[in-house]
Protein backbone atom coordinates (compact mmCIF):
# COMPACT_ATOMS: atom_id res chain seq x y z
CA UNK A 1 0.00 0.00 0.00
CA UNK A 2 1.07 3.56 -0.70
CA UNK A 3 -0.48 7.02 -0.65
CA UNK A 4 0.20 10.40 -2.18
CA UNK A 5 -0.29 13.74 -0.42
CA UNK A 6 -0.21 17.19 -2.04
CA UNK A 7 0.30 20.28 0.11
CA UNK A 8 -0.31 23.58 -1.67
CA UNK A 9 -0.27 27.26 -0.87
CA UNK A 10 1.60 30.46 -1.52
CA UNK A 11 5.21 31.29 -0.70
CA UNK A 12 5.52 32.41 2.90
CA UNK A 13 2.77 30.14 4.29
CA UNK A 14 5.23 27.63 5.72
CA UNK A 15 4.98 24.79 3.19
CA UNK A 16 8.62 23.76 3.59
CA UNK A 17 8.38 23.63 7.40
CA UNK A 18 5.15 21.62 7.24
CA UNK A 19 6.53 19.21 4.65
CA UNK A 20 9.78 18.76 6.58
CA UNK A 21 7.85 17.86 9.73
CA UNK A 22 5.57 15.40 7.92
CA UNK A 23 8.42 13.71 6.06
CA UNK A 24 10.42 13.16 9.26
CA UNK A 25 7.31 11.85 11.03
CA UNK A 26 6.48 9.44 8.20
CA UNK A 27 10.04 8.17 7.95
CA UNK A 28 10.23 7.65 11.71
CA UNK A 29 6.93 5.77 11.54
CA UNK A 30 8.58 3.31 9.15
CA UNK A 31 7.37 4.43 5.73
CA UNK A 32 9.46 4.79 2.60
CA UNK A 33 8.84 8.14 0.98
CA UNK A 34 9.67 10.42 -1.91
CA UNK A 35 8.81 14.13 -1.88
CA UNK A 36 9.24 16.73 -4.60
CA UNK A 37 8.74 20.48 -4.75
CA UNK A 38 7.19 22.76 -7.35
CA UNK A 39 7.75 26.41 -6.49
CA UNK A 40 7.65 29.78 -8.20
CA UNK A 41 10.51 32.25 -8.38
CA UNK A 42 9.25 34.63 -5.73
CA UNK A 43 9.61 35.17 -1.99
CA UNK A 44 5.90 35.67 -1.26
CA UNK A 45 2.71 34.84 -3.09
CA UNK A 46 2.30 32.74 -6.21
CA UNK A 47 1.42 29.06 -6.04
CA UNK A 48 3.76 26.44 -4.62
CA UNK A 49 3.12 22.81 -3.83
CA UNK A 50 4.89 19.78 -2.42
CA UNK A 51 3.98 16.14 -3.06
CA UNK A 52 4.80 13.34 -0.62
CA UNK A 53 4.45 9.76 -1.84
CA UNK A 54 4.85 7.22 0.96
CA UNK A 55 4.10 3.60 1.75
CA UNK A 56 5.34 0.19 2.80
CA UNK A 57 7.50 -0.34 -0.31
CA UNK A 58 10.36 1.71 -1.74
CA UNK A 59 9.38 4.66 -3.92
CA UNK A 60 11.60 6.42 -6.44
CA UNK A 61 9.48 9.21 -7.94
CA UNK A 62 6.27 11.16 -7.52
CA UNK A 63 2.88 10.12 -8.95
CA UNK A 64 0.12 12.13 -10.57
CA UNK A 65 -2.83 10.63 -8.68
CA UNK A 66 -3.48 12.23 -5.27
CA UNK A 67 -5.12 10.68 -2.20
CA UNK A 68 -5.21 13.80 -0.04
CA UNK A 69 -4.81 17.49 -0.77
CA UNK A 70 -4.03 19.89 2.04
CA UNK A 71 -5.06 23.28 0.68
CA UNK A 72 -3.60 26.27 2.50
CA UNK A 73 -5.29 28.56 -0.03
CA UNK A 74 -8.06 28.47 -2.63
CA UNK A 75 -5.74 28.23 -5.63
CA UNK A 76 -4.54 24.83 -4.48
CA UNK A 77 -8.08 23.48 -4.75
CA UNK A 78 -8.69 25.04 -8.16
CA UNK A 79 -5.37 23.85 -9.62
CA UNK A 80 -5.23 20.32 -8.22
CA UNK A 81 -8.72 18.97 -7.41
CA UNK A 82 -8.86 17.09 -10.73
CA UNK A 83 -5.83 15.01 -9.65
CA UNK A 84 -7.74 13.45 -6.76
CA UNK A 85 -8.66 9.79 -7.06
CA UNK A 86 -12.26 8.66 -6.48
CA UNK A 87 -11.88 8.38 -2.71
CA UNK A 88 -9.58 11.38 -2.38
CA UNK A 89 -10.27 14.23 0.00
CA UNK A 90 -9.32 17.91 0.23
CA UNK A 91 -8.59 19.25 3.71
CA UNK A 92 -8.81 23.01 4.15
CA UNK A 93 -9.54 25.62 6.77
CA UNK A 94 -13.21 26.43 7.22
CA UNK A 95 -12.55 29.99 6.00
CA UNK A 96 -11.89 28.70 2.46
CA UNK A 97 -14.71 29.93 0.21
CA UNK A 98 -14.44 27.29 -2.51
CA UNK A 99 -17.19 24.68 -2.37
CA UNK A 100 -16.74 21.08 -3.49
CA UNK A 101 -18.13 17.78 -2.28
CA UNK A 102 -14.60 16.48 -1.69
CA UNK A 103 -13.61 19.35 0.62
CA UNK A 104 -13.48 18.68 4.34
CA UNK A 105 -13.36 22.04 6.10
CA UNK A 106 -11.81 22.08 9.55
CA UNK A 107 -11.08 24.84 12.11
CA UNK A 108 -7.31 24.82 11.54
CA UNK A 109 -6.66 28.53 12.10
CA UNK A 110 -9.20 28.80 14.92
CA UNK A 111 -7.57 25.88 16.74
CA UNK A 112 -4.13 27.48 16.39
CA UNK A 113 -5.43 30.77 17.80
CA UNK A 114 -6.57 29.00 20.98
CA UNK A 115 -2.86 28.29 21.54
CA UNK A 116 -1.98 31.99 21.06
CA UNK A 117 0.03 31.11 17.95
CA UNK A 118 -1.97 31.61 14.76
CA UNK A 119 1.01 30.66 12.58
CA UNK A 120 0.82 27.16 14.06
CA UNK A 121 -2.23 26.35 11.92
CA UNK A 122 0.13 24.38 9.64
CA UNK A 123 1.06 22.26 12.66
CA UNK A 124 -2.63 21.70 13.30
CA UNK A 125 -2.93 20.59 9.67
CA UNK A 126 0.04 18.24 10.11
CA UNK A 127 -1.74 16.58 13.02
CA UNK A 128 -4.82 16.10 10.86
CA UNK A 129 -2.81 14.37 8.13
CA UNK A 130 -0.97 12.11 10.56
CA UNK A 131 -4.26 11.01 12.13
CA UNK A 132 -5.85 10.42 8.71
CA UNK A 133 -3.13 7.89 7.90
CA UNK A 134 -2.92 6.44 11.44
CA UNK A 135 0.60 7.72 12.09
CA UNK A 136 1.42 7.88 15.80
CA UNK A 137 2.69 11.02 17.50
CA UNK A 138 5.70 9.45 19.22
CA UNK A 139 8.60 11.88 19.76
CA UNK A 140 7.12 14.55 17.46
CA UNK A 141 8.87 17.29 19.45
CA UNK A 142 12.16 16.12 17.88
CA UNK A 143 10.99 17.02 14.38
CA UNK A 144 10.72 20.75 14.95
CA UNK A 145 13.66 23.01 14.24
CA UNK A 146 16.21 23.36 17.02
CA UNK A 147 16.24 27.08 16.22
CA UNK A 148 12.76 27.49 17.74
CA UNK A 149 12.44 28.63 21.33
CA UNK A 150 11.15 26.01 23.74
CA UNK A 151 7.90 27.95 24.16
CA UNK A 152 7.23 28.03 20.40
CA UNK A 153 8.19 24.39 20.05
CA UNK A 154 5.80 23.40 22.87
CA UNK A 155 2.94 25.32 21.27
CA UNK A 156 3.57 23.61 17.92
CA UNK A 157 3.53 20.19 19.58
CA UNK A 158 0.19 21.10 21.20
CA UNK A 159 -1.05 22.27 17.79
CA UNK A 160 -0.18 18.93 16.18
CA UNK A 161 -1.99 17.06 18.95
CA UNK A 162 -5.00 19.37 18.63
CA UNK A 163 -5.14 18.71 14.88
CA UNK A 164 -4.85 14.99 15.58
CA UNK A 165 -8.13 15.17 17.49
CA UNK A 166 -10.05 16.96 14.72
CA UNK A 167 -10.45 13.93 12.47
CA UNK A 168 -10.81 10.15 12.41
CA UNK A 169 -8.29 7.78 10.84
CA UNK A 170 -9.11 6.40 7.41
CA UNK A 171 -6.01 4.46 6.31
CA UNK A 172 -3.43 2.30 8.03
CA UNK A 173 -0.18 1.16 6.39
CA UNK A 174 2.23 -1.62 7.27
CA UNK A 175 5.45 -0.07 8.59
CA UNK A 176 9.10 -1.09 8.25
CA UNK A 177 12.25 -0.83 10.31
CA UNK A 178 14.00 2.12 8.65
CA UNK A 179 16.67 2.62 11.30
CA UNK A 180 19.32 1.92 8.65
CA UNK A 181 17.81 4.44 6.23
CA UNK A 182 18.26 8.18 5.91
CA UNK A 183 16.08 10.92 4.45
CA UNK A 184 18.06 13.18 2.13
CA UNK A 185 17.76 15.29 -1.02
CA UNK A 186 19.94 15.19 -4.13
CA UNK A 187 22.03 18.28 -3.49
CA UNK A 188 22.89 17.28 0.07
CA UNK A 189 23.83 13.84 -1.28
CA UNK A 190 26.24 15.44 -3.77
CA UNK A 191 27.75 17.56 -0.99
CA UNK A 192 28.21 14.50 1.24
CA UNK A 193 29.73 12.59 -1.67
CA UNK A 194 32.18 15.42 -2.19
CA UNK A 195 33.19 15.31 1.49
CA UNK A 196 33.58 11.52 1.40
CA UNK A 197 35.51 11.81 -1.87
CA UNK A 198 38.22 13.98 -0.36
CA UNK A 199 37.15 17.39 -1.61
CA UNK A 200 39.48 20.21 -0.52
CA UNK A 201 38.06 23.27 -2.31
CA UNK A 202 34.63 24.30 -3.58
CA UNK A 203 33.91 27.60 -5.28
CA UNK A 204 30.62 28.80 -6.73
CA UNK A 205 28.32 31.73 -7.27
CA UNK A 206 24.76 31.16 -5.99
CA UNK A 207 22.35 30.00 -8.69
CA UNK A 208 19.19 27.95 -8.24
CA UNK A 209 19.03 24.97 -8.08
CA UNK A 210 22.74 24.35 -7.39
CA UNK A 211 23.14 26.79 -4.49
CA UNK A 212 22.38 24.37 -1.65
CA UNK A 213 25.45 22.27 -2.52
CA UNK A 214 27.59 25.26 -1.63
CA UNK A 215 25.59 26.18 1.47
CA UNK A 216 25.75 22.62 2.81
CA UNK A 217 29.52 22.46 2.31
CA UNK A 218 29.95 25.91 3.83
CA UNK A 219 28.22 24.74 7.02
CA UNK A 220 30.67 21.82 7.25
CA UNK A 221 33.90 23.77 6.61
CA UNK A 222 35.17 23.62 10.18
CA UNK A 223 34.36 19.91 10.59
CA UNK A 224 35.83 18.85 7.25
CA UNK A 225 38.63 21.31 6.55
CA UNK A 226 37.17 22.07 3.13
CA UNK A 227 37.59 25.64 1.89
CA UNK A 228 34.35 27.02 0.41
CA UNK A 229 34.51 30.27 -1.54
CA UNK A 230 31.53 32.25 -2.81
CA UNK A 231 33.01 33.88 -5.89
CA UNK A 232 31.84 37.13 -7.49
CA UNK A 233 30.63 35.24 -10.55
CA UNK A 234 30.84 31.86 -12.27
CA UNK A 235 33.89 32.80 -14.34
CA UNK A 236 35.82 33.48 -11.16
CA UNK A 237 34.41 30.33 -9.53
CA UNK A 238 35.77 27.89 -12.10
CA UNK A 239 39.08 29.69 -12.39
CA UNK A 240 39.47 29.57 -8.61
CA UNK A 241 38.79 25.84 -8.77
CA UNK A 242 41.36 25.32 -11.54
CA UNK A 243 43.94 27.35 -9.64
CA UNK A 244 43.33 25.42 -6.44
CA UNK A 245 43.64 22.16 -8.36
CA UNK A 246 46.97 23.27 -9.86
CA UNK A 247 48.14 23.89 -6.29
CA UNK A 248 47.15 20.33 -5.30
CA UNK A 249 43.63 20.70 -3.90
CA UNK A 250 40.78 18.42 -4.95
CA UNK A 251 38.51 21.00 -6.50
CA UNK A 252 34.93 21.32 -7.59
CA UNK A 253 32.52 24.03 -8.70
CA UNK A 254 28.82 24.06 -9.46
CA UNK A 255 26.03 26.08 -11.00
CA UNK A 256 23.03 25.78 -13.26
CA UNK A 257 23.09 26.04 -17.06
CA UNK A 258 23.37 29.83 -17.22
CA UNK A 259 26.32 29.86 -14.84
CA UNK A 260 27.97 26.88 -16.52
CA UNK A 261 27.71 28.76 -19.82
CA UNK A 262 29.96 31.44 -18.33
CA UNK A 263 32.46 28.77 -17.32
CA UNK A 264 32.88 27.34 -20.80
CA UNK A 265 36.13 29.06 -21.80
CA UNK A 266 37.73 27.79 -18.60
CA UNK A 267 36.66 24.23 -19.52
CA UNK A 268 39.22 24.52 -22.30
CA UNK A 269 41.83 25.92 -19.92
CA UNK A 270 41.44 22.86 -17.69
CA UNK A 271 41.46 20.62 -20.76
CA UNK A 272 44.70 21.84 -22.33
CA UNK A 273 46.54 22.33 -19.04
CA UNK A 274 45.31 18.87 -17.96
CA UNK A 275 44.11 20.19 -14.62
CA UNK A 276 41.55 18.06 -12.75
CA UNK A 277 38.23 19.76 -11.98
CA UNK A 278 34.66 18.57 -11.34
CA UNK A 279 31.79 20.78 -12.52
CA UNK A 280 28.24 20.22 -11.26
CA UNK A 281 25.46 21.37 -13.60
CA UNK A 282 22.12 21.36 -11.78
CA UNK A 283 19.86 21.82 -14.79
CA UNK A 284 16.79 24.00 -15.13
CA UNK A 285 14.85 25.13 -18.22
CA UNK A 286 16.58 27.64 -20.48
CA UNK A 287 17.56 29.42 -22.57
CA UNK A 288 18.73 32.44 -20.58
CA UNK A 289 16.84 32.65 -17.25
CA UNK A 290 14.09 30.35 -18.55
CA UNK A 291 12.13 28.87 -15.65
CA UNK A 292 14.61 29.35 -12.79
CA UNK A 293 12.86 27.13 -10.24
CA UNK A 294 11.68 24.31 -12.52
CA UNK A 295 13.37 21.23 -13.95
CA UNK A 296 14.75 20.04 -17.30
CA UNK A 297 17.50 17.90 -18.88
CA UNK A 298 18.43 20.20 -21.74
CA UNK A 299 22.16 20.82 -21.15
CA UNK A 300 23.52 17.44 -22.27
CA UNK A 301 24.29 18.24 -25.91
CA UNK A 302 25.86 21.55 -24.90
CA UNK A 303 28.16 19.93 -22.34
CA UNK A 304 29.40 17.16 -24.63
CA UNK A 305 31.40 19.70 -26.64
CA UNK A 306 31.45 22.83 -24.45
CA UNK A 307 34.53 25.01 -25.05
CA UNK A 308 36.53 25.51 -28.21
CA UNK A 309 38.67 22.70 -29.57
CA UNK A 310 38.73 19.10 -28.40
CA UNK A 311 39.84 17.49 -25.17
CA UNK A 312 38.79 14.38 -23.24
CA UNK A 313 36.02 14.72 -20.70
CA UNK A 314 33.57 12.56 -18.80
CA UNK A 315 29.86 13.35 -18.37
CA UNK A 316 28.08 11.60 -15.50
CA UNK A 317 24.42 12.00 -14.53
CA UNK A 318 22.95 11.17 -11.14
CA UNK A 319 19.72 9.16 -10.92
CA UNK A 320 18.72 9.76 -7.29
CA UNK A 321 20.13 10.73 -3.90
CA UNK A 322 21.70 7.31 -3.33
CA UNK A 323 23.40 7.37 -6.71
CA UNK A 324 24.46 11.02 -6.30
CA UNK A 325 26.72 10.26 -3.33
CA UNK A 326 28.74 7.53 -5.04
CA UNK A 327 28.79 9.28 -8.42
CA UNK A 328 30.32 12.39 -6.83
CA UNK A 329 33.12 10.31 -5.32
CA UNK A 330 33.65 8.71 -8.74
CA UNK A 331 33.75 12.08 -10.49
CA UNK A 332 36.48 13.38 -8.17
CA UNK A 333 38.54 10.22 -8.66
CA UNK A 334 38.20 10.28 -12.46
CA UNK A 335 39.15 13.95 -12.65
CA UNK A 336 42.32 13.27 -10.63
CA UNK A 337 43.24 10.07 -12.44
CA UNK A 338 42.85 11.43 -15.96
CA UNK A 339 43.74 15.07 -15.23
CA UNK A 340 40.70 16.43 -16.99
CA UNK A 341 37.19 17.87 -16.74
CA UNK A 342 34.43 15.72 -15.29
CA UNK A 343 30.88 17.06 -15.51
CA UNK A 344 28.27 15.90 -13.00
CA UNK A 345 24.71 16.36 -14.26
CA UNK A 346 21.72 16.74 -11.96
CA UNK A 347 18.57 18.92 -12.07
CA UNK A 348 16.06 20.82 -9.95
CA UNK A 349 13.85 17.77 -9.45
CA UNK A 350 16.65 15.75 -7.86
CA UNK A 351 18.19 18.75 -6.12
CA UNK A 352 15.07 19.35 -4.01
CA UNK A 353 13.54 15.87 -3.82
CA UNK A 354 13.75 14.09 -0.45
CA UNK A 355 13.87 10.30 -0.46
CA UNK A 356 14.47 7.46 2.00
CA UNK A 357 17.59 5.53 1.04
CA UNK A 358 19.97 3.09 2.79
CA UNK A 359 22.72 4.73 4.81
CA UNK A 360 25.80 5.26 2.66
CA UNK A 361 28.32 2.42 2.76
CA UNK A 362 31.67 4.09 3.34
CA UNK A 363 33.47 0.80 2.66
CA UNK A 364 32.61 1.42 -1.00
CA UNK A 365 34.36 4.78 -0.95
CA UNK A 366 37.98 4.92 -2.04
CA UNK A 367 39.85 8.17 -2.50
CA UNK A 368 42.23 7.71 -5.39
CA UNK A 369 44.89 10.42 -5.78
CA UNK A 370 47.47 10.42 -8.54
CA UNK A 371 50.19 12.87 -7.57
CA UNK A 372 53.80 12.39 -8.61
CA UNK A 373 56.53 13.01 -6.06
CA UNK A 374 59.24 12.97 -8.71
CA UNK A 375 60.59 9.62 -7.54
CA UNK A 376 60.28 8.27 -11.06
CA UNK A 377 62.84 10.80 -12.31
CA UNK A 378 66.44 9.80 -12.72
CA UNK A 379 69.13 11.89 -11.04
CA UNK A 380 69.52 15.14 -12.94
CA UNK A 381 66.45 14.47 -15.12
CA UNK A 382 64.16 17.43 -15.78
CA UNK A 383 60.48 17.03 -14.90
CA UNK A 384 58.22 17.18 -17.94
CA UNK A 385 54.66 18.12 -17.04
CA UNK A 386 53.36 17.02 -20.44
CA UNK A 387 55.59 14.06 -21.05
CA UNK A 388 54.43 11.87 -23.94
CA UNK A 389 53.37 8.57 -22.39
CA UNK A 390 51.92 5.38 -23.77
CA UNK A 391 48.55 5.80 -22.03
CA UNK A 392 48.34 9.58 -22.45
CA UNK A 393 48.62 10.40 -18.75
CA UNK A 394 51.65 12.51 -17.82
CA UNK A 395 53.07 12.55 -14.27
CA UNK A 396 51.41 15.39 -12.31
CA UNK A 397 53.54 17.15 -9.73
CA UNK A 398 52.38 19.89 -7.39
CA UNK A 399 54.34 23.17 -7.30
CA UNK A 400 56.65 23.23 -4.27
CA UNK A 401 56.68 19.47 -3.71
CA UNK A 402 60.22 19.24 -5.00
CA UNK A 403 62.94 21.82 -4.52
CA UNK A 404 64.75 20.47 -7.56
CA UNK A 405 61.85 20.74 -10.02
CA UNK A 406 59.73 23.55 -11.44
CA UNK A 407 56.13 22.79 -12.36
CA UNK A 408 55.05 24.76 -15.41
CA UNK A 409 51.71 24.75 -17.26
CA UNK A 410 50.57 26.67 -20.32
CA UNK A 411 47.25 27.38 -22.01
CA UNK A 412 48.94 27.65 -25.41
CA UNK A 413 49.94 24.43 -27.10
CA UNK A 414 53.16 23.35 -25.47
CA UNK A 415 56.12 21.02 -25.48
CA UNK A 416 56.62 18.24 -22.97
CA UNK A 417 58.48 20.75 -20.80
CA UNK A 418 55.48 23.17 -20.87
CA UNK A 419 57.03 25.72 -23.24
CA UNK A 420 54.87 27.38 -25.89
CA UNK A 421 55.23 25.80 -29.32
CA UNK A 422 53.80 26.19 -32.81
CA UNK A 423 55.35 22.98 -34.06
CA UNK A 424 52.84 20.94 -36.07
CA UNK A 425 54.58 17.74 -35.01
CA UNK A 426 54.42 18.63 -31.30
CA UNK A 427 50.80 19.79 -31.64
CA UNK A 428 49.83 16.41 -33.07
CA UNK A 429 51.79 14.55 -30.40
CA UNK A 430 50.16 16.46 -27.54
CA UNK A 431 46.67 16.10 -29.03
CA UNK A 432 47.19 12.37 -29.50
CA UNK A 433 48.47 12.11 -25.94
CA UNK A 434 45.49 13.93 -24.43
CA UNK A 435 42.86 12.12 -26.47
CA UNK A 436 44.26 8.69 -25.52
CA UNK A 437 42.59 9.29 -22.17
CA UNK A 438 39.22 8.69 -23.80
CA UNK A 439 40.20 5.09 -24.44
CA UNK A 440 40.95 4.62 -20.75
CA UNK A 441 37.82 6.51 -19.69
CA UNK A 442 35.73 4.02 -21.67
CA UNK A 443 37.06 1.30 -19.38
CA UNK A 444 35.87 3.23 -16.31
CA UNK A 445 32.29 3.89 -17.36
CA UNK A 446 29.40 1.87 -15.95
CA UNK A 447 26.73 0.29 -18.09
CA UNK A 448 23.21 1.72 -17.75
CA UNK A 449 21.00 -0.03 -15.22
CA UNK A 450 18.47 -2.36 -16.80
CA UNK A 451 14.93 -2.45 -15.39
CA UNK A 452 12.22 -4.90 -16.39
CA UNK A 453 11.63 -7.92 -18.65
CA UNK A 454 14.79 -9.50 -20.10
CA UNK A 455 12.87 -10.49 -23.25
CA UNK A 456 12.12 -6.87 -23.91
CA UNK A 457 9.90 -5.70 -26.77
CA UNK A 458 9.48 -2.09 -25.67
CA UNK A 459 12.83 -0.62 -24.59
CA UNK A 460 12.79 2.76 -22.84
CA UNK A 461 16.00 4.80 -22.69
CA UNK A 462 16.60 7.64 -20.25
CA UNK A 463 19.21 9.27 -18.03
CA UNK A 464 19.45 10.88 -14.64
CA UNK A 465 16.24 11.89 -12.88
CA UNK A 466 13.89 9.98 -15.18
CA UNK A 467 15.00 6.82 -13.30
CA UNK A 468 12.00 6.66 -10.98
CA UNK A 469 9.48 7.36 -13.75
CA UNK A 470 11.08 4.65 -15.90
CA UNK A 471 10.74 2.14 -13.05
CA UNK A 472 7.07 3.02 -12.55
CA UNK A 473 6.37 2.90 -16.30
CA UNK A 474 8.00 -0.51 -16.74
CA UNK A 475 5.93 -1.99 -13.88
CA UNK A 476 2.68 -0.57 -15.29
CA UNK A 477 3.45 -1.59 -18.88
CA UNK A 478 4.20 -5.17 -17.84
CA UNK A 479 0.91 -5.27 -15.91
CA UNK A 480 -0.77 -4.37 -19.21
CA UNK A 481 0.85 -7.36 -20.88
CA UNK A 482 3.65 -5.46 -22.59
CA UNK A 483 7.15 -6.90 -22.39
CA UNK A 484 8.80 -3.68 -21.33
CA UNK A 485 12.23 -2.78 -20.03
CA UNK A 486 14.32 0.33 -19.56
CA UNK A 487 17.95 1.36 -19.58
CA UNK A 488 18.69 4.21 -17.19
CA UNK A 489 22.02 5.88 -17.97
CA UNK A 490 24.22 7.22 -15.19
CA UNK A 491 27.54 7.44 -17.01
CA UNK A 492 26.76 9.10 -20.33
CA UNK A 493 30.05 10.02 -21.99
CA UNK A 494 32.03 8.20 -23.15
CA UNK A 495 28.81 6.35 -24.04
CA UNK A 496 28.55 2.82 -22.59
CA UNK A 497 27.28 0.53 -25.35
CA UNK A 498 27.23 -3.11 -24.19
CA UNK A 499 23.77 -3.14 -22.57
CA UNK A 500 22.45 -0.81 -25.23
CA UNK A 501 23.35 -3.21 -28.03
CA UNK A 502 22.24 -6.26 -26.02
CA UNK A 503 18.71 -5.07 -25.25
CA UNK A 504 18.03 -3.06 -28.42
CA UNK A 505 18.82 -6.06 -30.63
CA UNK A 506 15.41 -7.73 -30.27
CA UNK A 507 13.30 -4.77 -29.14
CA UNK A 508 10.42 -3.88 -31.45
CA UNK A 509 10.30 -0.35 -30.12
CA UNK A 510 13.17 1.80 -28.81
CA UNK A 511 11.87 4.91 -27.09
CA UNK A 512 13.99 7.65 -25.57
CA UNK A 513 12.37 9.36 -22.57
CA UNK A 514 13.84 12.78 -21.82
CA UNK A 515 13.14 16.15 -20.24
CA UNK A 516 14.10 18.23 -23.28
CA UNK A 517 12.76 19.18 -26.71
CA UNK A 518 15.30 17.59 -29.04
CA UNK A 519 15.90 14.15 -27.53
CA UNK A 520 19.54 14.77 -26.71
CA UNK A 521 20.39 11.33 -25.32
CA UNK A 522 18.68 9.71 -28.32
CA UNK A 523 20.78 11.79 -30.70
CA UNK A 524 23.98 10.87 -28.86
CA UNK A 525 23.09 7.17 -29.01
CA UNK A 526 22.39 7.35 -32.75
CA UNK A 527 25.59 9.32 -33.34
CA UNK A 528 27.75 6.85 -31.42
CA UNK A 529 26.08 3.54 -32.32
CA UNK A 530 23.81 4.03 -35.32
CA UNK A 531 20.83 2.78 -33.24
CA UNK A 532 17.71 4.72 -34.20
CA UNK A 533 14.84 5.63 -31.91
CA UNK A 534 11.40 4.50 -33.06
CA UNK A 535 9.74 7.14 -30.90
CA UNK A 536 10.62 9.89 -28.44
CA UNK A 537 8.69 10.82 -25.29
CA UNK A 538 9.84 14.32 -24.46
CA UNK A 539 8.66 16.68 -21.71
CA UNK A 540 9.87 20.26 -21.46
CA UNK A 541 7.20 22.24 -19.62
CA UNK A 542 9.26 22.54 -16.43
CA UNK A 543 7.46 19.75 -14.56
CA UNK A 544 8.93 16.30 -14.02
CA UNK A 545 7.81 13.33 -16.08
CA UNK A 546 5.94 10.47 -14.39
CA UNK A 547 5.48 6.80 -15.10
CA UNK A 548 1.81 7.42 -15.96
CA UNK A 549 2.79 10.06 -18.51
CA UNK A 550 5.13 7.60 -20.24
CA UNK A 551 2.52 4.84 -20.31
CA UNK A 552 -0.16 7.20 -21.62
CA UNK A 553 2.13 8.37 -24.44
CA UNK A 554 2.90 4.78 -25.45
CA UNK A 555 -0.77 3.75 -25.37
CA UNK A 556 -1.87 6.65 -27.59
CA UNK A 557 -0.89 4.55 -30.58
CA UNK A 558 -3.42 1.87 -29.56
CA UNK A 559 -6.40 4.14 -30.00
Amino acid sequence: MEYNILIGGSAGQGLDTLSDFLEKSLKKAGYYLFSNKDYMSRVRGGHNFIQIRFGENKVYAHKEEIDLILALDENTILYHKDKLNKEGVIIADKSIKVEDEKILKLPLIETAKTLSLSKAFTSVAAGVILKYFSVTLDNIDKYFSSKLSQDIKDKNVKAVKAGYNLIDSKYSIKSNDLSKYILINGNDAIALGAIAGGLDFYSAYPMTPATSIMTYLAKKQVQTGIVVDQAEDEIAAINFAIGASYAGARSMTGSSGGGVSLMVEAFGLAGITETPVVIVDSQRPGPATGLPTRTEQSDLSFLLTASQGEFPRAVISVRNAEDAFYKTVKALNLADKYQTVVILLTDQYLADANVTIPKYDLSKVKIEKYISTGEELKEGEEYKRYKITENGISPRMIPGNSKQQIVLVDSDEHTEESHITESSEMRKSQMDKRMKKLILLKEEIEEPEFIGDENVEILLLGFGSTYGALKDAVVDLNKLGKRAGALSFGDIYPLPQENLKKYSKNAKEIINVEQNFTGQLGKLITQETGILMTKSILKYDGSQITGKYIVDEIRKEEF
